[in-house]
């Protein structure tokens, strides 16, 4: 038996099969369409999960991807998951940013309890068309209002949170989600406890943007 070992050697173990988002693992590596319906920041770029995130809610959680490519900007992923799933490719914007797509007296009803938020994008500067177009939507309707969660920085799929002897362990925020007519783009707004506030411009897109996976190492 030996000798048979020895001649034909150990099986190797069977690559792991990445076929789904929801399978990526940091250093996971994805490449995206080259359609013109995407914004230069996803269009025909490899991107490479760099971390992975946990939003707590009371009744689910919410996992976050990372990705980087080629440039500097951080690509944020996560699953839209009704009747069909979705893509849903985030990026974050300061508060510059803010102020060049929305009306910020309209922007701060987002914060208001009695107001169902309307708003309407406005017309960005030349330098910001070809950056930002293809993130934003024309109209935006406020569907979530300070829903409460926690933030852990750390992959928690298949498992609960830790939690010590005051409850969940991650950062405390409240969350803000806006969406078009279409339900193709989103705002989302997240109210940190220290008073840090991240706004994000998301894009829904489907599954099959993904042209292929490379397992990472």
């Amino acid at each position: 038996m030996s000798f048979l070992k020895g001649l034909f050697g150990k099986k190797e173990a069977p690559q792991r099969q990445l076929d789904h988002p929801s399978k990526l693992l940091k250093g996971d590596m994805i490449s995206l369409d080259d359609s013109f319906a995407l914004p230069p920041q996803l269009r025909g770029q490899q991107l490479r999960v760099e971390s992975i995130s946990t939003y707590e809610y009371q009744r689910k959680q919410q996992t976050e991807w990372a990705l980087k490519g080629h440039g500097n900007d951080t690509i944020f992923l996560s699953l839209d998951e009704d009747d069909e799933t979705y893509l849903a490719f985030s990026i974050k914007i300061n508060r510059s940013i803010v102020e060049h797509i929305f009306d910020l007296d309209q922007f701060g009803t987002i914060f208001e309890e009695n107001e169902q938020a309307q708003l309407t994008t406005l017309k960005l500067p030349s330098e910001l068309v070809a950056e930002f177009s293809q993130w934003l939507g024309k109209e935006y309707h406020q569907v979530n209002f300070a829903q409460f969660g926690y933030f852990h920085r750390e992959d928690y799929r298949g498992k609960k949170p830790p939690q010590d002897a005051d409850g969940p362990t991650g950062d405390e925020f409240e969350s803000y989600h806006l969406l078009d007519e279409d339900e193709k783009y989103a705002i989302d707004v997240e109210v940190y406890a220290d008073g840090d506030t991240d706004v994000m411009l998301t894009l829904y897109r489907p599954l099959s943007d993904i042209r292929d996976y490379w397992p990472g190492k």
